[in-house]
């Protein structure tokens, strides 16, 4: 598993109109201004591509910040 750091600038990099530094690990994501459902389903893919596990949108729900996500994925593997 990678660190949370790399977890983030992945992220970061997959949501491309995100300028770099936007997010963080203690960020809640759905508050960024460009937040949308479309990003929702590309951190899906990315996930189920980089790490095998599957999110759902009940899972994006339920977490408040990328590292919450980071741990679910953890926790997954």
């Amino acid at each position: 598993m990678i660190s949370l750091n790399e977890f983030v600038k992945n992220i970061e990099t997959e949501l491309d109109e995100l300028e770099p530094g936007t997010l963080s690990a203690e960020i809640n994501y759905r508050d960024l201004e460009s937040w949308s459902s479309m990003y929702a389903l590309i951190i899906i893919a990315y996930v189920d591509l980089e790490f095998d596990v599957t999110l759902t949108g009940d899972d994006l729900r339920q977490c408040s910040t990328v590292k919450d996500l980071y741990e679910i994925i953890k926790s997954r593997l």
